[in-house]
């Protein structure tokens, strides 16, 4: 295919609908599925324009790594937090895989972030973390008859998201079960989700095709 004919296509995807899709808003770029553009060196300035040629390239496409592209200086700082936090498969975390992706559903499901958490529920499955739990998160159900420690988190994180504070008694209950450092890294580790999560919420990030979402709309209590 010519580079010409390249280009027309790529110019006239974000019209154009896949079978049994609806077709893309005109802002959403057809590589990265959302509002940005792949980043180049022209959008940075010069001190980010050396971070921007010290890393590999990558070929851009759907996610929150085309996002963070756009600043490297945060790109470099969040790759830090999460590393130490075994970002983005939760092998390393300390409390475990499981613990991990419960900890990534509630923040997608706080802040209706369906990239994250179509790629997580089934990450989620596989770390064996029940369906029934999921659903409690995922429907907004009450935690009744869940093992104490999950409740516990989701009442925590609940409380953290829609109250903006926790009481007494549930932090206690937190530290009790958790311990004070992994409360913490707990803690940090729905921050870092959830930086990137309203990040492409900003940029509308749409799925790639092949991935089915599995949130629905919230019908929070």
């Amino acid at each position: 295919m010519s580079i010409r004919m390249l280009v027309l296509l790529v110019a006239v995807l974000p019209a154009v609908a896949l079978e049994g899709q609806a077709p893309l808003p005109p802002d959403i770029n057809p590589v990265t599925l959302s509002r940005l553009p792949p980043v180049t060196r022209g959008d940075l300035d010069a001190e980010s324009q050396k971070l921007f040629d010290a890393r590999p390239a990558t070929t851009p496409g759907p996610g929150p790594g085309h996002v963070t592209r756009y600043s490297p200086k945060i790109a470099e700082g969040q790759g830090l937090i999460g590393r130490a936090l075994g970002v983005p498969s939760g092998q390393g975390f300390p409390l475990g895989v499981r613990t991990y992706q419960l900890v990534v559903l509630i923040t997608a499901r706080e802040i209706d972030q369906q990239y994250e958490w179509s790629a997580h529920e089934p990450a989620g499955l596989r770390a064996g973390l029940e369906q029934s739990v999921i659903d409690v998160v995922k429907f907004d159900r009450d935690v009744t008859g869940l093992a104490e420690k999950d409740a516990t988190l989701i009442r925590f994180f609940r409380a953290l998201f829609r109250e903006h504070k926790v009481s007494s008694d549930l932090w206690a209950k937190m530290v009790e079960g958790f311990g004070r450092q992994r409360t913490i890294e707990m803690m940090a580790l729905m921050a870092d989700y959830f930086t990137v999560g309203m990040m492409m919420n900003a940029v509308d990030q749409h799925l790639p095709p092949e991935r089915k979402p599995l949130l629905p709309p919230a019908t929070r209590r």
